[in-house]
């Protein structure tokens, strides 16, 4: 059973993390992860990525792994995300 994730962002530049993001599919779907990101109205520096995990363990595995961190610095990410999981 897949887990609906939802990751708050703030980001330095939209475009920036947009480009960073798009690069990083295929690790996300490796990782079991499925999620879109979506901007802000009011605040182009919030980003809002919703979706869906296969546990809450791969994501967290992904997400601490050397190369999201890296990656995450790279797309100008300015500071760790507010992640939310849901079930229905």
């Amino acid at each position: 059973m897949s887990v609906t994730v939802v990751v708050d962002l703030k980001v330095e530049d939209y475009g920036k993390f947009e480009k960073v993001f798009a690069a990083r599919a295929n690790a996300r779907a490796e990782a079991g992860i499925d999620v879109k990101p979506y901007r802000d109205i009011d605040n182009s520096n919030r980003v809002v990525a919703i979706g869906t995990v296969s546990s809450k363990e791969a994501f967290w595995g992904f997400m601490t792994s050397l190369e999201q961190q890296e990656a995450m610095k790279n797309a100008g990410v300015q500071a760790p995300p507010d992640v939310t999981f849901l079930e229905e």
